[in-house]
């Protein structure tokens, strides 16, 4: 028997890999003759690079970049196991959780180190990029990244801006002559749920900007600033990207993605395609995923979700373990054969949280129990 582990992370208390391999460690308790393979699942955000790198038997490159506030920090990016694909995760590189919360200013954070840490990986040999957007700090529209990488942000005076959220407004000329030359040969897949345009209400800066620090000044500033900057580099492109869904994510990253030809993907689609998820289900029994609270929200993309899609697709059924079940979690059972919380007694959340590893291994070694006694009735 075949048994497949995708979860999320349960976040707060647990890494999806850690997840996956405290079900993992249940399951091989009751089946012990069983194929139990673990993929731990990520969507864009926080655990992306390890959740790849686990999957694939990857690298880490520790190295140092500009962080959010333009200091040197040491951080990391992956290399796949086929030894070709560079992974970049945001929120390791200009990540709000990076930025202290009475230093929390969009107009002053930047994007530079995540264009530093490609130039890295395009000179070790690398030319294809998997970026997780989740979890940033920033607000340029991708300045800082597309500077780093040799792009020319003109000021009146001929000078080129600093690479920050402030400067969009300032610019008047784009040049992307000196561009790294190794970039037409690269690329990017770029993994985000947010769907949001550049500019507006719905964008970068109405949107998510207030959560970055930001104030209802700053927010029109910025957001006054990313359509000046947008429609120059669109102009000097001669192509439209601004309302391309997505282009507004990780405070308009998206869209200095799309300037360089990048595809905006699914985060759980673009972890799932890399780790072989398919591959995997397609030959499985059974495919156990869960996250941290499961309610009808899943059903609008989250990872467990495009998991359970997946195995549909093959006829092999679902089940869910989470943290808790949530408003209108009966929706589930649309897409999962069962779902299950992993509480199992009167408690706080806080208890919950910390005891969640042994309450997912009881969980998890009670489904295991149910699926062996089934498979050995038939």
């Amino acid at each position: 028997m075949k048994i497949v582990i995708a979860p999320d992370s349960y976040k707060g208390s647990l890494s999806a890999k850690e997840a996956g391999n405290t079900i993992r460690e249940a399951f091989m308790l009751e089946m012990p003759g069983a194929e139990v393979v673990v993929i731990p699942m990520a969507d864009g955000g926080e655990g992306t690079l390890d959740s790849l790198l686990f999957s694939t038997n990857g690298e880490r490159v520790n190295t140092v970049a500009t962080g959010p506030l333009g200091e040197q920090i040491h951080t990391c990016y992956g290399i796949l196991g086929d030894g070709e694909t560079a992974v970049i995760e945001m929120a390791l590189v200009a990540g709000l959780p990076m930025v202290p919360e009475d230093m929390r200013n969009p107009t002053l954070t930047t994007t530079f180190g995540l264009g530093e840490l490609i130039n890295q990986a395009i000179d070790k040999g690398l030319r294809k990029f998997i970026v997780g957007l989740g979890g940033s700090a920033t607000n340029d529209g991708g300045l800082g990244m597309l500077q780093a990488l040799g792009a020319a942000f003109l000021d009146r005076n001929g000078i080129n801006v600093k690479p920050i959220g402030e400067s969009l407004q300032q610019i008047i000329a784009v040049d992307f002559t000196n561009l790294h030359p190794k970039l037409k040969e690269c690329t990017f897949r770029i993994a985000s749920d947010v769907e949001n345009p550049l500019c507006g209400e719905n964008g970068a800066s109405y949107v998510f900007g207030p959560q970055k620090g930001a104030t209802e000044e700053q927010i029109r500033v910025l957001d006054e600033g990313m359509s000046n900057y947008a429609n120059l580099v669109e102009e000097h492109l001669k192509t439209k990207l601004q309302n391309i869904p997505g282009a507004g994510a990780a405070g308009g990253l998206g869209f200095g993605f799309l300037a360089l030809g990048a595809e905006i993907l699914s985060g759980s689609q673009v972890v799932a395609e890399a780790a072989g998820l398919e591959n995997h289900i397609k030959e499985a029994d059974w495919v156990i995923t869960g996250e941290g609270q499961s309610d009808y929200q899943t059903l609008y993309g989250k990872a467990p979700f495009y998991v359970a899609g997946l195995a549909e697709k093959y006829g092999v059924g679902t089940i869910l373990i989470s943290g808790g079940l949530g408003k209108g979690h009966e929706q589930l059972l649309e897409h999962f054969v069962s779902c299950h919380s992993i509480v199992n007694a009167p408690m706080p959340l806080e208890k919950a949280i910390a005891h969640a590893q042994p309450l997912l291994f009881s969980c998890a070694r009670n489904i295991a129990r149910l699926i062996n006694r089934a498979s050995q009735s038939k």
